[in-house]
């Protein structure tokens, strides 16, 4: 079982042992934390934050621990209730909040959950601030409101149909055209809330669905990272169904993957892709994906004569580099999309608009759309070192030996060849380095990994502490 602590929240197990799980009580301390953290930057003013939560089974058990400490801490609460992780964003800001935590564990297995912390932006805090927030958690350095001065609470279950009306004021979203085409699509949901906010976007839209897996009761009735080998029933349904395509989320619906009318996958990394063709034909801009996303990005932004950038690995560090290159899209090749006309988060029923929109005006099928993008495959791998094996020199090693290419060391190393590149990144917490490679082939993929990592087990040889 597991407890990770990061600047971006806290995330674990349920049940054991205090310190190393999300128990009850590192739930109220790091609440705590983060709420006392939030008192201090608003000058221990009467600040208000906004919850919601994934379906997962400890969902409603921890979202009343998070609001009772906030409210102990003299804050008020707004609970969303069964909402997504973009609903509580795009809260935040309408509602002009001073911070949100989302209850959510995304794409992990069931018995994980976890707390992501956001800012008065609605964005998830940054690097310094999450630091300060671990600190306060570790030293405990919280104060309590007296009887007199806690916090309110208050509840609302209208703001994913919120969220749908601010997605649907998108000047990109092109209703009329969806609704005229007359979509008939599959929805996997994977029996979180995406099983509410997808099938009530797509009413709006005028799209004709199937459920599949659409309860909000937590129960995953599959892995629910929205990969490939996991929606081989959603891939065969679409084709029974005779459907145009099919929509998966995952639990806190941030990532979204298509599949096209004969089963096949469209892709994760291909979801920013075709969102981003659509968007920089009609305001041409600049992109932003992280360096483990596909090269596909790079490739349709420069066909429309703009530039793309690459940023570390994190929904943060892309976000930081889309502000900072003023890019009109941008995201992970996770199948998350960022719309800054919408908000700076990752947003699948943002992503599910563009998409529609964009298939309607091409009018051709979802396959038909796919073989119009550039064709790369991924491998992704990871190789576990015994602890004695310094990793920092295993990666200068690969630095020098691979010294004539193109390098990037903002987020591990990153090596650029014509056709190809790997991305090595190591685990902060255990002897691993993560490998990532994209090629012109599945084939020539998997072996540009199993090269490296023939060669980095030759260097563990010689790198023991």
């Amino acid at each position: 079982m597991t407890l990770i602590k990061s600047i971006s929240g806290i995330r674990g197990t349920i049940g054991h042992k205090v310190g190393e799980n999300l128990t009850p009580l590192d739930t109220v301390k790091f609440t705590s934390a983060f709420g006392f953290w939030l008192k201090q930057r608003n000058n221990n003013e009467r600040i208000r934050v906004i919850i919601g939560r994934d379906a997962r089974i400890s969902g409603k058990m921890i979202s009343g621990l998070v609001s009772e400490t906030l409210i102990g801490l003299g804050i008020d609460v707004l609970d969303l209730g069964l909402s997504t992780t973009p609903t509580v964003e795009v809260a935040v800001a309408l509602e002009k909040a001073q911070g949100g935590i989302i209850i959510t564990a995304s794409h992990n297995p069931k018995q994980w959950n976890a707390l992501k912390l956001l800012n008065e932006k609605g964005e998830f805090i940054n690097t310094k601030d999450g630091e300060e927030v671990l600190k306060i958690a570790e030293e405990e350095s919280f104060i309590f409101a007296e009887v007199d001065d806690l916090g309110k609470f208050s509840k609302r279950t209208d703001y994913i149909e919120k969220h749908i009306d601010e997605v649907l004021k998108l000047k990109l979203v092109d209703v009329e055209a969806i609704k005229k085409t007359q979509f008939k699509v599959v929805i996997d949901a994977v029996n979180s809330t995406g099983g509410i906010a997808v099938p009530a976007l797509l009413d709006r839209l005028g799209v004709n669905y199937v459920k599949l897996y659409c309860e909000t009761n937590g129960k995953f009735p599959h892995n629910p990272e929205p990969l490939p080998e996991h929606l081989t029933e959603i891939s065969s349904l679409v084709v029974k169904e005779n459907a145009h395509l099919g929509i998966a989320v995952d639990p806190d619906v941030d990532r979204l993957a298509f599949i096209c009318e004969d089963g096949s996958m469209f892709g994760e990394e291909y979801t920013l892709v075709a969102c981003a063709d659509y968007v920089l034909k009609n305001n041409p801009g600049n992109t932003v994906s992280n360096l483990s996303s596909s090269r596909a990005l790079r490739d349709i932004t420069e066909k429309h004569n703009r530039k793309y950038n690459a940023s570390a690995v994190g929904e943060v560090n892309v976000v930081e580099m889309m502000k900072a290159t003023n890019a009109v899209i941008g995201g992970e090749g996770n199948g998350g999309i960022i719309y800054p006309e919408s908000h700076y988060g990752r947003d699948s029923l943002v992503g599910i608009a563009l998409f529609l929109s964009h298939l309607a005006h091409m009018k051709m099928s979802c396959k038909e759309l796919r073989n119009t993008y550039p064709e790369y495959f991924m491998s992704k791998n990871k190789i576990e070192l015994t602890p004695v094996v310094n990793v920092d020199m295993i990666l200068n090693e690969v630095i020098k030996m691979y010294g004539s290419e193109q390098i990037s060391t903002v987020d591990g190393v990153k090596i650029d060849f014509e056709n190809e590149w790997i991305h090595l990144r190591k685990s902060n917490t255990e002897p691993i380095i993560r490998i990532y490679t994209e090629s012109n082939s599945q084939e020539n993929a998997d072996a540009l990994a199993r090269k490296i990592m023939y060669e980095i087990q030759e260097m563990s040889l010689k790198n023991i502490v």
